[in-house]
């Protein structure tokens, strides 16, 4: 779905967090950097999602990750979804779905017989001089950390 592609560079992407900071490309360089898109906070496999990669974190800051979530949610929703389950990560409120775009995350999907469109759930891994080294579609929500960490 994504027309990025492994060893290509990370698009430069301008998101505001759920308190309304400021997150973009720039801000990563010199760490890894995991940035998992979602369709919806608060639902059930975005939470599973979510707190397997809360439950993990440690072992991503010992291999110089930083985690960031990205759903169209308003920073409301994202306040709340990170604060009801203690993410130590930013979730970026991207309303008008710049950064979702600029990844290529969002298309037609199909759902209980409708199709309509929304967010892929996808996870990109970006290397410390902003190149794409993993691209996940195929995210097992239930054990997504090893996934990314092997």
């Amino acid at each position: 779905m994504t027309h990025l592609n492994v060893g290509d560079k990370a698009p430069s992407f301008i998101g505001k967090d759920q308190e309304g900071k400021t997150h973009q490309l720039a801000d990563y360089a010199g760490k890894k950097l995991v940035i998992f898109f979602y369709p919806k906070a608060n639902t059930p496999g975005c939470t599973a999602e979510a707190c397997d990669l809360r439950d993990n974190y440690e072992r991503f800051q010992a291999n110089n990750y930083a985690l960031l979530g990205v759903s169209a949610d308003n920073a409301k929703a994202q306040s709340n979804f990170k604060n009801k389950y203690e993410f130590p990560f930013p979730l970026l409120a991207d309303e008008d779905k710049s950064v979702i775009h600029a990844f290529g995350v969002w298309g037609p999907k199909k759902f209980m017989g409708k199709e309509y469109d929304g967010i892929h759930r996808t996870t990109f891994v970006i290397d410390e001089n902003g190149l794409i080294t993993n691209i996940i579609s195929e995210v097992k929500t239930k054990a997504h950390a090893n996934q990314i960490l092997g």
